[in-house]
């Protein structure tokens, strides 16, 4: 018998409770750095579908998609990263015709507001605890275990990292002055501006290319398909660029 993780029960439940129109509502499941955006994106989908509820679920990629292996009933997948997306067209559990890159990011080294900045990467070295996503199930993480690797200072580093479950754990992380510094995207420095400052753009990873697509788990596909089409038209994309997102 399948276990379904506590979201995943929820979607279920949902779902199943008497009354709820199946037909008339969508789960999405996306990035956490999307939290945002997204949620902006949905209120502006109902106002334009007021027959049509979204119901959003933000994480980590990896365990969204761990849901979506387990049978959650998601409509829509987006992801930070291609290995994730990659790995939920190997599991068969994507309609891969769907599949689109709709937004482009950066990762940021941030630190907390007034404090000590880094003049180059190697400088984090004298930090003492640094956050950073949990590689194995975080992008961020990834993308930043790539970046220091290059650099030749990921060993060094992860000996002094407090790992977070998702990318806005690490920016809060960051944000209270928990740390002395934290690896995030562009867009999750933006959104704690007040909080966190931005010392410089890291490369020696991966493109950042986020990918959207259809969920073969779900039970609404016109309107996941719909909903997709509307976070890739100019009204979708124009929310993403106010939270800092590039164009891919």
């Amino acid at each position: 018998m399948k276990r379904f993780l506590p979201c995943a029960a929820l979607f279920l439940s949902l779902y199943l409770q008497p009354g709820l129109s199946q037909a008339d509502e969508i789960t999405v499941s996306a990035a956490a750095s999307l939290t945002n955006a997204f949620s902006d994106i949905k209120v502006l989908y109902e106002k334009k579908h007021p027959e049509t509820t979204i119901h959003l679920n933000f994480a980590a990629s990896t365990p969204l998609l761990k849901q979506i292996q387990e049978g959650a009933p998601v409509d829509v997948f987006a992801s930070a990263d291609q290995e994730t997306m990659d790995a939920a067209v190997k599991s068969q559990v994507i309609n891969t015709q769907s599949r689109k890159n709709f937004v482009r990011n950066t990762l940021v080294l941030i630190v907390p507001k007034g404090g000590k900045k880094p003049a180059k990467l190697e400088e984090i070295m004298a930090f003492e605890r640094l956050a950073i996503g949990n590689p194995n199930s975080v992008p961020a993480g990834r993308y930043t275990k790539q970046a220091l690797s290059k650099a030749g200072l990921w060993e060094k580093a992860q000996k002094k990292a407090i790992f977070g479950t998702n990318v806005r754990q690490v920016l809060d992380y960051v944000a209270r002055g928990e740390v002395d510094a934290g690896f995030v995207y562009g867009t999750d420095a933006k959104k704690q501006a007040d909080k966190v400052e931005t010392v410089f753009t890291l490369d020696g990873h991966t493109a950042i290319l986020y990918p959207i697509a259809q969920v073969t788990t779900g039970k609404n596909p016109k309107d996941g398909q719909d909903f997709l089409h509307f976070v890739l038209s100019a009204e979708g994309q124009a929310v993403l660029d106010k939270y800092g997102f590039a164009r891919p």
